[in-house]
This record gives structure tokens, C-alpha cells and sequence, in this order.
């Protein structure tokens, strides 16, 4: 094999390979060797086929076979004699013109990692705030818990007021027709809970147990089912029950009623669930202030193809939020004027990905065989048991796919590492103020984008590109290191193949239960959340790592959640 070098510019590399006829046609007879015994022809014992007969019957594809595996072959020796390290996958094109039993041109190109320099770990300083639990805290808590097990005794004459529990059967129309999904039994609802749509609840102040009522109702314009979105509905009810609240009780009963011997053990239960939420909250903010002393004086240059691919991701996240918003049209002009922002925050990103990946490297940080195969545990049980299994082959036959399960954990562990080496200095503070700080400009730290890669695995490299989920929520989700190393050579593989697996392959996503009348399909019986603001969702942007191995659509499927599927209650808001 030929190679010429045609681009050599910053982080881009591209080549052109010339594959002699010789070469292809050695590997021609190697796949006729390899088939033969397989091939089975009338009048010829099983595996006694002659290769002529093979070559006349399977010529065409054995030829584009043994092509694939000489450009396969090719690319993989041109990586590892150069010792080029590719960011994301190599572009590879078979020259115009190609004809079988000729040399084949074979045009690489590619980006490839930068000399990360070795970042200073050794003058880390850091602050850690850290939120005792208040009384106060656990006592709302406690409440919490009385009113959800609040005990509803019947009023078989009282007219519903606001608190009550009405039970009713219902029949949904519009335009005097029954609706899909409007009709139901025996469904349950606090009048002022919000759980239904607009002007729902307010109708069923003064109902009694036997009535049947006719409501009219607006179904809202940002209403989930498009067909009953801004149209007017009427409801036919028959009211089964109302059920007046008794008083809520805080004491050894409640802890009963939720499997709990004692309120004592109740209390520490929820003790112990606060102190959780402290220390991810505690967790948000050192690690955002250890990202930005990471950042501190790395400004090398990092691969277009990877920034690209963030800010895709990124952007992709607010597009979805924002056409959940009040004012989609709005919250879109928003993000426009913001554009070189976000691809700014997509740099950073990509760029301490490439530093938490060269610590993780240099320290010898990992994830082991056992951690993977309890992610993958955890991460099957997201699917049906149809699905789950065929998750579980598709991780370990992927190993883009495994890469990206793996982010997240191999992230933590750098974190972790880094914390243990810090020099830290803990403050008592209160929640509130720790909120304030991790939501302060001054508390965030842009998030990361770790690349893993391995420097002396056979000259195998890896370019998986973890695509990942923004929780625009309060914390931090480290969301995208990636342990590359384990699985080199599969990634290798996987980067130069020229015949990728079809998507058949790969475990299906679960269909959501339609609900046509429930403004938002996700949130069951609670009241719809509140649009994400759209400063809050840079803010986050900013904050969360990211993922910064080679395609995201490759690894893409391996983290589809299977939504869970409830019961259609029309209703509900």
C-alpha cells in the first residue's frame, strides 16, 4: 500500500491510499478459502465445491468484501504507523471510478487529538459547603408525607368544596362525539391540585355522591394531543363519592401506614434522604470550581469535528426547551442572539473533557469489568424483558455504545481522584445559600467533554462520541467522561468499517401511552413543571460535562429509556 499525506493543518490530516489490484485480490482468495467449505452445489459432496465454481457464483461479493477489508485494513495501518490519535471517526471515500481488478484510491481524512498538556493537580484548592440538616427541613418533610397519607372519610351528603376527593366516571366529547382516551371509571381527583386541565377542578365545587354533571372545558393551546389542543370539550360525569381530608397526624401511625415500626425511624429515613440531596448540592459546586481551576491556562487547540458535535448536542437540548415554552418563537430569537455563546461553552466543554481524560489517563483511573456489568444491569432495566436482552448483546457488540454507558461512572472517578488530591476547606452554610452560590455566575465552572483515549494500545485508537441527555436541573449530572482504553481495538474496528451494522440491530424504543387529554405525558398525576428558563438552560449548558467520543448518533440508542406505560387518564393536567 501507497500513502501520500495531502493535508497536513493544525488537528486535520488527510491522506490518499493506493491499494494495489494485487493486495485486493489476495484478499479475494482469502475470502474464497474462507466461504468455500460453507457453499453447497448440486452434484458436489458438502465443501468440495471448486473455487472456480465459488469465484463464478459469489465473485461480485466476495470482490466488495475483500475491497471493504483492504480500505479496512488500510485505514487501520495508516493510524497506527502514523500514531495519529482520530478524534471522531475517519472520512473515508473510495475514488471515482474504481474498477475490480485495478489499484483502488482511497481518499482518509480525519481530525486528530491535540498534546493535551499535563494539567498541574498537585495546588488544587478547593471549598467545601456543606448544609446540616434543619428541624425545620425534616418537619416539612414530615408534613409532606402526613398529607400524602392523609385519610379521606366519606360525606355521602356534603357538596365537594376545595380539598375534597371526588370519584367520578367521566365521558370526554368534542362536537358532541367521544374523543380516544376521554372516557374512564372510577378516577379520583383533590379539587385544587391542578392535576386537571384549566376550569375542570373548578366545576366540581358543589357536586354530591349520585349527581351527573355536564362541564365545559378549553383544552390549552400548548395541550400535548395536537388534535384537542385550543379546542372546547364537554364532560358527562357521574359522580361516585366525595370524601372529605382527616386531620393529618405526624406520629408513630404514619410511619406505620408506610412500612415503618416507628416515627423515629420514619425521621431518620428522611434524615438521611436530605443529607443526600446536601452533598450532590455540595458536590454541583466543587466540582464546578474545580473545573474552572482545570480551565485556568489550557487554552490548546481542540478538533472542530468534536466542538461541532457538541454544540449539536447542546443545541438540540434548548430547541426541545424552548418549544415548551410560554412563547416558543421567543425563547428561539433568544437562543439565535446567543448562538456564538453556546458554541463558545461547547469549546470549553470539549476542551476540560480532554484534560479529565489525560488525568484519568496519567493516574491510571478506570472502570472495571465488574462496575461495566452492573451498568449494564442497571441500565437494562429501562427496557421490557422482551428488549432487555437484546440491550445487553447490543452493549457488549458496540463498543461505542458501551463507551457511552461507561461515561458517566469513568467522569465520576476522575472527579473523585481529584477531589482526594485537593486541598479542601469546609464552611458550614445553609441550602439556601448554596443554591445561590452553584447558581451565581461566579459558582459556575463550564462543563466538561472527556475524551479517553489510550496512548500505547497497538496504535488502536478510540473516537466513540458519547451522545447524552441535558437534565436541566439544579445539579450537575456529569454526564460524559468516557473510559476509551478497554475497548481500543473494538472502537478501532468499528471507526473503519465500511459495512456498519444496520439499526435492526440495536434495542427498540418503547411507544409512549397515548393520552390525549393529559397536558404532559411524563407527569402523571402531578401538576404540569414549569417551562425551563431559558438563562437557567445556558447556565446548565455551561455546567455539564459532555461527551467527546467520535459519532453521537452511533451511541446514541444505547441510552432510549423506555418510558413507562401508565393509564390513560383523560383529565389529567
Amino acid at each position: 500500500m501507497q500513502t501520500v499525506e495531502t493535508l497536513n493543518e493544525g488537528l486535520k490530516r488527510a491522506y490518499t491510499l493506493t491499494i494495489t489490484a494485487a493486495d485486493i485480490d489476495a484478499k479475494v482468495e482469502a475470502e474464497v478459502k474462507r466461504v468455500a467449505p460453507q457453499v453447497r452445489m448440486p452434484g458436489f459432496r458438502p465443501g468440495k465445491v471448486p473455487a472456480n465454481l465459488v469465484r463464478k457464483m459469489h465473485g461480485e461479493a466476495l470482490a466488495q468484501d475483500a475491497l471493504n477489508s483492504a480500505i479496512q485494513q488500510g485505514v487501520q495501518d495508516l493510524i497506527g504507523q502514523n500514531g495519529l490519535r482520530p478524534a471522531m471517526q475517519p472520512s473515508v471515500e473510495l475514488g471515482e471510478g474504481y474498477e475490480r481488478g485495478k489499484d483502488a484510491e482511497v481518499k482518509v481524512a480525519l481530525e486528530v487529538l491535540p498534546q493535551v498538556p499535563a494539567p498541574a493537580i498537585d495546588s488544587l484548592k478547593l471549598e467545601r459547603l456543606t448544609v446540616p440538616v434543619a428541624d425545620e427541613a425534616l418537619d416539612e418533610q414530615l408534613k409532606k408525607f402526613a398529607d400524602q397519607s392523609k385519610r379521606w372519610d366519606d360525606a355521602e351528603d356534603k357538596a365537594a368544596e376545595t380539598g375534597d376527593l371526588v370519584t367520578m366516571d367521566f365521558v370526554g366529547k368534542t362536537g358532541d362525539v367521544a374523543f380516544d382516551g376521554g372516557t374512564g371509571t372510577d378516577m379520583a381527583v383533590e379539587i385544587g391540585s391542578g392535576r386537571l386541565i384549566p376550569g375542570f377542578e373548578d366545576q366540581l365545587v358543589g357536586v354530591k355522591a349520585g349527581d351527573e354533571k355536564q362541564i365545559s372545558v378549553t383544552f390549552p393551546e400548548d395541550y400535548q394531543a395536537k388534535e384537542l389542543a385550543g379546542r372546547p370539550a364537554t364532560f358527562d360525569l357521574t359522580i361516585k363519592s366525595v370524601k372529605t381530608a382527616g386531620e393529618s397526624q405526624i406520629d408513630d401511625e404514619l410511619a406505620k401506614n408506610l412500612g415503618l415500626e416507628s416515627l423515629e425511624q420514619l425521621k431518620g429515613l428522611l434524615k438521611g434522604q436530605i443529607e443526600q440531596e446536601h452533598n450532590g448540592l455540595t458536590r454541583t459546586y466543587m466540582k464546578r470550581k474545580l473545573l474552572d481551576q482545570l480551565a485556568e491556562g489550557h487554552d490548546f487547540e481542540v478538533p472542530p469535528s468534536m466542538v461541532e458535535a457538541e454544540f449539536g448536542q447542546i443545541w438540540a437540548q434548548l430547541e426541545h426547551e424552548a418549544g415548551h415554552e410560554a412563547d416558543p418563537e421567543k425563547a428561539r430569537a433568544d437562543m439565535e442572539s446567543d448562538r456564538e455563546d453556546y458554541r463558545k461553552i461547547a469549546e470549553r466543554r470539549v476542551r476540560l473533557g480532554l484534560l479529565l481524560s489525560e488525568i484519568g489517563q496519567a493516574n491510571g483511573v478506570e472502570v472495571t469489568a465488574q462496575e461495566m456489568n452492573r451498568l449494564i444491569a442497571q441500565a437494562s432495566q429501562q427496557y421490557g424483558p422482551e428488549d432487555r436482552q437484546r440491550f445487553v448483546q447490543y452493549i457488549q457488540q458496540e463498543p461505542m455504545a458501551a463507551a457511552q454507558l461507561r461515561a458517566p461512572l469513568y467522569e465520576d472517578k476522575v472527579v473523585d481522584f481529584l477531589f482526594d488530591k485537593a486541598e479542601i476547606t469546609d464552611r458550614e452554610t445553609t441550602r439556601e445559600e448554596l443554591e445561590a452560590a452553584i447558581e451565581s455566575e461566579d459558582g459556575f465552572a463550564t462543563g466538561t467533554h472527556v475524551h479517553n483515549h489510550d496512548h500505547d494500545h497497538d496504535h488502536d485508537h478510540d473516537h466513540d462520541h458519547h451522545g447524552h441527555d441535558h437534565d436541566h436541573a439544579d445539579h450537575d449530572h456529569g454526564n460524559a467522561a468516557t473510559d476509551a482504553a478497554a475497548t481500543a481495538t473494538e472502537v478501532n474496528d468499528a471507526a473503519t468499517d465500511t459495512a456498519a451494522p444496520e439499526a435492526e440491530a440495536k434495542p427498540a424504543k418503547a411507544k409512549k401511552a397515548a393520552k390525549p387529554v393529559a397536558k404532559d405525558d411524563n407527569a402523571g398525576a402531578e401538576a404540569e413543571p414549569a417551562p425551563v428558563k431559558k438563562p437557567r438552560a445556558k447556565k446548565v449548558a455551561e455546567a455539564e460535562p459532555a461527551a467527546a467520543e467520535g459519532d453521537a448518533a452511533a451511541a446514541e440508542p444505547a441510552a432510549a429509556k423506555k418510558p413507562r406505560a401508565k393509564k390513560a387518564k383523560p383529565t389529567e393536567a
